[in-house]
């Protein structure tokens, strides 16, 4: 039975580990390996791990890295960064990743999710959209490459396309909440959920235990991804690794089901 999930977001920069505002303002972290390795004995749910330079270079994914990240991890891996082709992806799933998402590339050549799903099962494919409020009215519109690029794209037509091209799941990330842990967009969830039947995971402003709670109270089953919230601690965002302890998920996790 799918069930809601915790997942803690990764981002790599130049090696590294770092945690954006907006997709700004990059701020180290310390190292992914050693990420994996709190989160493992933290048994969370699910791991995104996202290599924000890959597509802005125009370089491949780093095999060596995805390989070293999977071996060391004990949940579910998502990837995401510089896949461009169904190939890579098969390469990616055989290092040991359980899913590989897709941003730029599936807006750019939607024949890559169909192709993709049917070499490695719609469940190993995701499709990123980073969304944020643009023009004079503010409408939601996908932005790719970091949040540089604008596509036009409207996220719930989006959502509904790569769905009937065999996606397994659709993230959706908060450009403009990234990073500010003042709570999820609630409005850019609403539009999305109600567009697709796919599992959501909603990705861009959660700074607490609660803000989780109220997206599985409102929408039941479906993903709480984060990046701030688990690698910042307190008022001063000291940098603490963190994930909620079995039963404070449970908790949280139980009024979801009644949804």
């Amino acid at each position: 039975m799918l069930r809601p999930r915790i997942i803690p977001v990764l981002l790599v920069h130049k090696g590294g580990l770092v945690k954006t505002v907006r997709f700004g303002d990059p701020k180290y972290v310390g190292d992914p390996i050693n990420a994996i390795r709190i989160f493992n004995e933290k048994e969370v749910d699910e791991l995104m791990v996202a290599d924000i330079d890959a597509t802005v270079q125009g370089r491949e994914p780093n095999y060596e890295l995805i390989q070293n990240l999977a071996a060391e991890c004990r949940m579910p891996l998502c990837y995401a960064g510089g896949v461009k082709t169904p190939e890579q992806i098969e390469k990616i799933i055989a290092l040991g990743v359980e899913k590989v998402a897709l941003s730029s590339t599936a807006t750019q050549n939607i024949k890559v999710i169909s192709e993709a799903a049917r070499r490695v099962g719609n469940q190993s494919v995701v499709v990123v959209m980073d969304v944020k409020k643009t023009g004079l009215f503010k409408k939601y519109e996908i932005c790719t490459h970091n949040g540089s690029r604008r596509t036009g794209l409207d996220p719930a037509e989006f959502a509904r396309a790569m769905e009937s091209s065999g996606a397994g799941e659709i993230v959706v990330n908060s450009i403009d909440n990234d990073g500010e842990m003042n709570g999820y967009d609630m409005e850019l969830v609403a539009k999305v959920y109600g567009a697709v039947r796919l599992p959501i995971t909603v990705m861009g402003g959660a700074g607490s235990l609660k803000d989780i709670e109220g997206l599985f109270n409102r929408f039941g089953i479906i993903g709480a991804a984060a990046g701030s919230y688990f690698v910042f601690k307190g008022k001063y965002r000291a940098v603490l690794i963190n994930y909620p302890s079995c039963a404070e998920k449970d908790i949280v996790v139980r009024a979801s089901l009644q949804v």
